[in-house]
C-alpha cells in the first residue's frame, strides 16, 4: 500500500515536472533535468532548481512557472535555486533528446567531458534527415544554449543544443 505522504509527493513532482520550458516549450523542466527534486514538508512543496547557465535569462520565469504549478496543485511552494552541482546536457533525459529532435532541434552530441565538446568542432546530426553531413553557420541560434546549423543533405537548417 502506497502512503499518503508517497501520494503527495509524486503529486508534487507531477505538477512541477510538467512545466514546459520558456524558450523551448517541446520540453519540460524535468526533461531538461533542471527540475531537481521536490520535497514535501508539512503541505509546503519546496522544489529544487538548477539554471542551465547562471545567465540564462529564463531562470526566473522557470522557477515561477513552477511555483504556479505547484500552488495549481494546492500546496504552499518554496522554490530554492541549487547552483551545485552546475547543470549540464548529459541531465537532458532520452525522451527530453527525442523531443527535442522531433521538434526539429539537434540534442547534444557528445558528453560533457569531453574537451572537444568545449573546443572543437563537434559532428552534429541533423533532426529532419540522419545525416553527419551538417555544418555550423552560426555560434548562437535562436537561444545563447544553441548553435544554428544546416544540413548539406537535406539543405534544412536547423538548432542544435549545445553540449555543456
Amino acid at each position: 500500500m502506497v502512503s499518503a505522504e508517497t501520494l503527495t509527493q509524486k503529486a508534487a513532482w507531477n505538477a512541477a515536472a510538467a512545466v514546459p520550458d520558456p524558450e523551448v516549450p517541446c520540453v519540460t523542466v524535468a526533461d531538461l533535468g533542471i527540475l531537481r527534486w521536490i520535497r514535501v514538508v508539512n503541505g509546503m512543496a519546496v522544489a529544487g532548481v538548477t539554471p542551465t547557465y547562471s545567465g540564462c535569462p529564463a531562470t526566473l520565469a522557470i522557477e515561477m512557472s513552477i511555483e504556479a504549478a505547484l500552488r495549481d496543485a494546492g500546496f504552499d511552494v518554496r522554490i530554492e535555486r541549487v547552483l551545485t552541482p552546475a547543470w549540464t546536457t548529459d541531465w537532458i533525459t532520452e525522451e527530453g533528446r527525442e523531443k527535442l529532435r522531433a521538434y526539429g532541434i539537434a540534442p547534444p552530441e557528445e558528453a560533457t567531458g569531453s574537451v572537444r565538446a568545449l573546443f572543437g568542432e563537434t559532428t552534429v546530426t541533423c533532426p529532419k534527415c540522419d545525416s553527419t553531413d551538417t555544418e555550423k553557420l552560426s555560434e548562437f541560434g535562436s537561444t545563447a544554449c544553441k548553435a544554428h546549423y544546416r544540413c548539406r543533405a537535406c539543405a534544412e537548417p536547423f538548432d542544435y543544443f549545445k553540449c555543456i
